[in-house]
């Protein structure tokens, strides 16, 4: 058999190579098919939130993956990315935790596993596993420590970055097989990044660029800092010198400058202000030099960044040059010549038109001092110098006179690798600058485009003066220079991406160690290639035809910096083993705090977190965090809490103990008897971001004993009702299981009140305003609906309540009237008929309720007089709640209840005196306090004795079926009310939500055979009236609590002299409730009106008068104002002027009413005077219209035969406008349009006032008939374009001749892109045969001055405008001088 040598040497059979070969290929093959599946396979995006520990539950670690990645190699993933030992930790679905966690051994693939592939995110958690931390990994994986970045809000990301045309943020792939290689550790690029603060991004590219040379690196870290001289804290070469020790032996991910920044002086607020690069690059040049002066490093600035040219003026006829010699740190190139459409294409290009000359000829002459005239002279730039470090400003924000803003250029500019500047030099200038001395300084003043761009503040070299060069020294070595030795090397290209108005930057550099590009996107730090570099060129990235520069990318190259290709200068980066002594030492004060840092976020990993709570014997309920290490015992947290909560000296530590707690539902869950010594760890179930329940830190007296608290108890809060002195006690607590029955749970109560188990009535508040008395004895708590924290009321008499029906007995109305009584403060007028001391006293005698109260005008009493006498008063009287209750009933609960009966106001319409309107129900329990911690107050009233009941606002709003919106304001979809603002107008705000804001459990059985006052279609077609069609009150058989008292300074922040505490059952209509305040404010209900008052002191008036107050709410505001209530079927319009050729168009005249029915010549007759008496506007009807008004703009005008409600739509708070003719009204028909017109003038720049056309109608035709008729302009050179915005339309005489679509091509005016339909349209109008004026630059600016002063003053300038933006500054003494005057 014959045979061949293998790879091993050794001799094989024939065979068996083919059959070694054949095997390798399919090998290959293979590899290959995967690589191309792997490129062609669907990806699944994961986003996985770390919520093991308060630091990283709001960070978010991203995976892109292969959808065949299975369970085990996603774990894999996520521990080598998060720094986490592999099988620590669990990972569960986001959307629901509670499912069991992924398997961390299984091989299934993601895609079976329940991941969507194709760019859809999915949700996971990294949870404990088993209770347990997750275990940190090494610090040699070089990915432990980026767990512990401060930035948060960052995500931390695995697989390509999204691809936003943003070159260096993603990687350098350029196929849709994504290459991770885009985005690598700090481990693998050996790289740091820098934290964004917010808006510094611009800050971390310069700082990255300053990092990444030689160079300044170098010199930074030779100068020493003396801490003996300055303050570290505001030293900036020394927090620049720890950023560079940080980035380059640090190894975290990315790193804060909020030491750096606080260098500058700058404060939190200077984070969220972006400043352009190449300032920054300047002004922090400019610190460094302040503060190095006298130091090694003095000149450093200037050594590395600092050029020379020479700014010259030649004569053309003599040949005599005047010149100067400016210095500069950096070139700005134009990217787009002024009024050019035409981009330069290369950076090369745009150096040659920097030095190219201009010849300054006709009245741009130069004065030659040689020829002692004017003549024509070239005037231009010269490179004398070219520094070490090179830096090119694309100049690409510009200024657009057009639209007067700033704009970006995203126009496409190369640049190369190598730049060679030979070609710029001017060798002749630099080998003899003396040749040609300048005897006037003529030059500067001639004014060069760019002496004052090319001036530079740096400059310290005193041998250099304006038109003579004194330089002798360093000259020499300059002309000895070949050009060969001009070529310079790109290292840093710092981009921008984003508009004029905003963006972002990040630095392309390149490192000198080892050639490769990195991408330095603040924390993000990859590898990068030439295409990406190429990238950031600018244009667009392929051919778009036409539409090409529409799709430019926002992202390109923004400044460029070159370093000097030279052999002896070029330094390399200094290694750690090279450091001086104080670097070295620093390196190690920075190590070490980075130590302390990783072991204060180890306890941190280790520490519980956890809402504390404590009924503190003097401070009341007080809540703090409880933060205590998982190994501490519950006996050492005890203590912690006890020390926390300022108990000492209050109350001694053995009389305290902690017990876990809900105080959602203020629920005692468990106590901890006989683990004292039990870790915290073990009790809270693991360290967690956040815990389901709380802990109390409960105390008792000396003499009293724990009461142990088992799990799967319930808590009920009881509160035992008094039915004789109709009072409702302060809750005790007891706690009983689901299990029990009835009948059982009465028998824990008696133990608990001491009251009767045989007797006994129990009623369950469900929820607020859910009464279920519990009569079931066999039917277990939780049948009957029991959770973990629930209120009873138990009561156990011999009465004969008992044996009546529950929702007929008074054991229910005393509970009702106890869960629906509010506290309102109500501020009565400043001004009525007569001081509070002189109102009319409605007083109530005995017991009998038809006895009219005194009060004749002899007979006037205080406020206070008033109450104290009602008070005694009230106590006797008794009527029953319900309308049609018999005199036996009334009898049966008359020692007993409250109750008052509302008088009518007709039924003393012939009186002077008013009626008292308001008895007690009851006493409400929450307006006495009977414990120092309720809500509402304390009531003065010592014959109140209602105690306290602990209510939340959630209970209080529980019953509303309208959130928290005014029910005053509540209507039918087209009814609307007014908030009320001192300080702006009205604004309009439109409501249609349900009225029916009652819990029906309750109210329809306690109004079980009465009318109730619901909205009828009459009541709620938008009327505001108190009376029916028969003028009777709608109100007068209301029987609801109602009780005033005076308020006390400590109530209210208004004037107590003039505000009541007012408690009112909440189920009151308005207008039973204005009925019972008319004895305070001396007039009747009709005169006066109602405002609900808010947090922001808005008001809103409240006129829907058959609405409750179900949405009030304890000690909610209420503002009374004098002024006529509106009648059935009227409505309260606000009446404004229309001023069309006014700076202010629209002015406020009067408040009036409308009615329904009225035509609009009937409401003009009416509103006349009113205008003559309040306005004095003496106005003839014939030369007035009323027209719609919508905000600011005027619409449809009202006919005088149109009639309310038939014709015009109207609602509460209308508003309408007035406008007064100059001759009698046109408007004749609704099929006629009115049209508002404005000429422009193009040859003088200015807009013509309004002029009003009537058309017959919707032809453009006879619009530009009408249009010629009133202007003389000729029908076929006229043109017309409808204004834009709100009237008055207004628009900068700037922009008005391009920005309208002039003359639309449609013949009518009722289709696009006009759309006018309705009456009060702008139309402007211009003769096309008129030029624009010529305008110089000076008269434009001055123009737009005008123009933007007069836009901003009436406040219809809807075009773009910037934030105002702040001056980059760096302030050398810590911090910018505050101006005493600022405030």
């Amino acid at each position: 058999m014959e045979m061949v040598p293998s790879e091993e040497n050794q001799f094989v059979p024939k065979e068996g190579a083919f059959w070694s070969c054949r095997q390798s290929i399919f090998d290959e093959m293979k590899r290959i098919s995967k690589i191309q599946n792997a490129a062609e396979e669907p990806r699944v995006l994961c986003i996985i939130q770390d919520t093991t520990s308060v630091k990283t539950v709001n960070e978010r670690l991203t995976l892109n993956l292969p959808a065949s990645t299975t369970l085990s190699k996603l774990y894999e993933d996520v521990a080598h990315k998060a720094g986490y030992v592999n099988g620590t930790f669990d990972l569960a679905w986001g959307n629901t935790p509670d499912m069991a966690p992924l398997d961390h051994s299984s091989e299934m693939s993601l895609s079976d596993s329940g991941f969507e592939p194709g760019g859809k995110r999915n949700f996971l958690q990294l949870t404990d596993k088993d209770g347990e931390q997750p275990q940190i990994a090494s610090d040699e994986s070089g990915t432990a420590d980026s767990s512990g970045l401060d930035d948060s809000s960052q995500e931390r990301f695995i697989g390509p970055l999204p691809r936003d045309g943003t070159a260096g943020c993603s990687g350098d792939y350029s196929s849709p097989s994504y290459s991770y290689s885009s985005i690598l550790s700090k481990s693998e690029t050996g790289y740091v990044g820098l934290v964004n603060q917010a808006m510094t991004c611009y800050l971390n590219s310069l700082l990255q660029t300053l990092f990444m040379t030689p160079e300044f690196r170098n010199a930074l870290y030779n100068w020493e800092f003396e801490e003996s001289e300055e303050d570290p804290v505001t030293s900036i070469p020394y927090q620049l010198q720890r950023l560079f020790v940080l980035l380059q032996t640090s190894k975290k991910r990315a790193i804060e400058t909020t030491d750096v920044t606080r260098s500058f002086g700058w404060d939190s607020s200077e984070a969220w202000q972006q400043h352009d690069v190449q300032e920054l690059c300047r002004v922090m040049f400019d610190a460094l030099e302040q503060k190095w002066k006298q130091t090694e490093q003095a000149d450093l600035i200037n050594q590395l960044y600092q050029g020379k040219l020479k700014d010259y003026v030649r004569c053309l006829e003599c040949g005599y040059e005047s010149w100067r010699i400016d210095t500069y740190l950096d070139i700005p190139l134009v990217i787009r010549p002024f009024g050019a459409s035409q981009a330069y294409g290369s950076v090369e290009e745009a150096l040659q038109a920097f030095v190219q000359p201009e010849t300054l000829d006709g009245p741009n002459q130069y004065f030659c001092e040689r020829c002692k005239k004017k003549c024509d002279a070239r005037k231009g730039l010269r490179f004398l110098h070219f520094p070490y470090l090179l830096t090119l400003q694309l100049k690409r924000f510009d200024f657009d006179y057009t639209t007067m803003h700033r704009i970006k250029l995203n126009d496409r500019m190369t640049f190369p690798e190598e730049l060679d500047m030979s070609p710029f030099i001017d060798v002749e200038d630099e080998k003899s600058p003396q040749t040609e001395s300048c005897t006037d300084s003529g030059a500067e003043n001639e004014g060069s485009c760019h002496s004052d761009q090319m001036s530079n503040d740096f400059s310290t070299d005193d041998c250099v003066d304006e038109g003579i060069c004194l330089d002798s020294t360093g000259s020499t070595e300059r002309v000895l220079k070949p050009k060969s030795l001009l070529t310079f090397e790109l290292f840093s290209v710092m981009v921008h991406s984003g508009s004029a108005a905003g963006g972002h930057y990040y630095a392309c550099i390149k490192s000198f160690s080892d050639g490769q590009w990195y991408s330095f996107n603040d924390q993000h730090v990859s590898k990068i290639t030439q295409d990406d570099i190429r990238k950031t060129y600018g244009g667009s990235s392929g051919s778009r035809g036409y539409y090409s520069s529409a799709f430019a990318s926002s992202t390109n190259a923004y400044m460029l910096i070159y370093r000097l290709k030279d052999p002896s200068r070029n330094a390399k980066y200094l290694a750690v083993d090279d450091f001086p002594e104080h670097i070295k030492s620093l390196v190690q004060k920075e190590k070490e705090s980075e130590e302390q840092e990783k072991r204060q976020r180890e306890i941190e990993r280790n520490t519980c977190k956890i809402k504390l709570f404590c009924m503190h014997p003097v401070k009341m309920m007080m809540e703090s965090k409880l933060e205590v290490h998982k190994d501490k015992t519950l006996r050492e947290a005890t203590e912690m809490a006890y020390k926390l909560m300022e108990l000492e000296g209050v109350v001694p530590l053995d009389c305290c103990r902690l017990v876990k707690y809900d105080e959602f539902h203020e629920y005692l869950e468990r106590s901890y008897e006989g683990e004292e010594d039990t870790p915290m760890g073990l009790l809270l179930g693991g360290v967690k971001s956040s815990y389901m329940f709380d802990l109390l830190l409960e105390t008792r007296r000396p003499e009293q004993v724990f009461q142990p608290y088992k799990p799967g108890e319930v808590m009920v809060k009881v509160h035992v009702v008094d039915l004789k002195t109709e009072t409702i006690t302060a809750p005790i607590s007891v706690r009983a299981y689901l299990n029990q029955t009835i009948t059982e749970f009465k028998q824990l109560i008696a133990q608990a009140t001491g009251l009767s188990a045989e007797t006994m009535r129990v009623v369950l508040e469900r929820c607020y305003n859910d009464l279920r008395l519990l009569y079931v004895p066999n039917k277990t708590l939780k049948a009957e609906g029991f959770f973990r924290s629930n209120k009873v009321f138990v009561e156990s008499s011999e009465s004969t309540d008992h044996q009546v029906a529950f929702t007929e007995s008074l054991l229910w109305k005393l509970l009702d009237r106890h869960g629906n009584t509010i506290r309102l403060m109500v501020l009565l007028p400043e001004q009525s008929p007569g001081t509070l001391a002189n109102r009319t006293l409605c007083q109530k005698v005995g017991g009998d309720s038809d006895v009219p109260f005194e009060g004749s005008k002899g007979n006037r009493k205080s406020v206070e007089a008033i109450l104290e006498e009602s008070t005694e008063k009230l106590k006797n009287l008794s009527l029953q709640q319900q309308q049609g209750s018999s005199t036996s009933d009334s009898q049966k609960s008359s020692d007993a209840s409250d109750f008052e009966h509302i008088e009518s106001p007709t039924q003393e319409a012939d009186s002077n005196s008013s009626l008292c309107v308001a008895a007690d129900n009851r006493e409400l329990e929450n307006r006495i306090r009977a414990t120092a911690g309720c809500s509402g107050g304390a009531s003065s009233d010592p014959e109140n004795h209602f105690a306290c009941e602990e209510r939340s606002d959630s209970e209080v709003n529980n019953d509303r079926s309208t959130s928290s919106v005014d029910s005053d304001i509540l209507s039918s979809s087209h009814s609307s009310d007014t908030l009320c603002n001192a300080d702006s107008g009205p604004i309009q705000l439109a409501n249609g939500l349900d009225s029916h804001s009652i819990t029906s459990s309750r109210r329809s059985k306690a109004h079980e055979g009465k009318k109730e006052t619901w909205d009828t279609a009459e009541e709620d077609s938008g009327t505001d009236s108190e009376y029916d069609d028969n003028g009777k009150s709608k109100s007068e058989a209301q029987y609801l609590y109602f009780r005033a008292e005076p308020c006390s300074q400590d109530d209210s922040s208004w004037d107590a002299q003039k505000c009541l505490v007012v408690h009112v059952d909440k189920r009151i209509t308005l207008a039973a409730f204005k009925q019972n305040l008319e004895p305070y404010v001396g007039v009747t209900s009709t005169q006066f009106k109602v405002f609900r008052v808010y947090a922001n002191n808005q008001e809103f008036e409240s006129v829907r008068l058959n609405e409750t107050l179900s949405s009030f709410s304890d000690d909610n505001k209420i503002t009374i104002r004098l002024g006529r209530a509106l009648k059935k079927g009227e409505y309260r319009v606000k009446v404004y002027q229309l001023l069309v050729n006014e700076p202010e168009p629209c002015k406020f005249l009067v408040d009036t009413v409308f009615a329904k029915g009225m035509t609009v010549r009937q409401s003009k007759e009416e509103l006349l005077p009113q205008l003559k008496e309040q306005c004095k506007l003496d106005l003839s009807i014939d030369r007035v219209r009323l027209r719609k008004k919508t905000w600011k703009n005027p619409g449809t005008v009202f006919l005088d035969y149109h009639v309310y409600e038939e014709d015009i739509s109207i609602s509460s708070n209308w508003e309408v406008f007035l406008e007064v003719l100059n001759e009698p009204e046109k408007m004749k028909s609704m099929s006629q349009l009115a049209v508002l017109t404005r000429r422009w003038s193009p040859a003088t720049m200015k807009l013509g006032p309004f002029q009003e056309v009537i058309l017959e109608s919707s032809s453009v035709e006879e619009l530009k008939e009408k249009l010629s008729e009133i202007s003389d302009i000729p029908l076929e050179n006229l043109e017309f374009a409808k204004g834009r915005g709100t009237f008055p339309c207004d628009i900068s005489v700037l922009e008005i001749h391009q920005d309208l679509d002039w003359n639309p091509k449609v013949s009518t005016l009722n289709v696009w892109p006009l759309y006018i339909c309705d009456d009060g349209a702008v139309v402007f109008y211009r003769d096309s045969t008129e030029e624009p004026m010529e305008l110089s630059e000076d008269e434009r600016n001055e123009l737009m001055k005008k123009e933007s002063s007069r836009l901003l003053k009436t406040g219809h300038r809807v075009s773009y405008s910037p934030r105002k933006e702040k001056a980059l500054k760096i302030y050398l003494d810590g911090g910018p001088a505050k101006d005493p005057g600022q405030d």
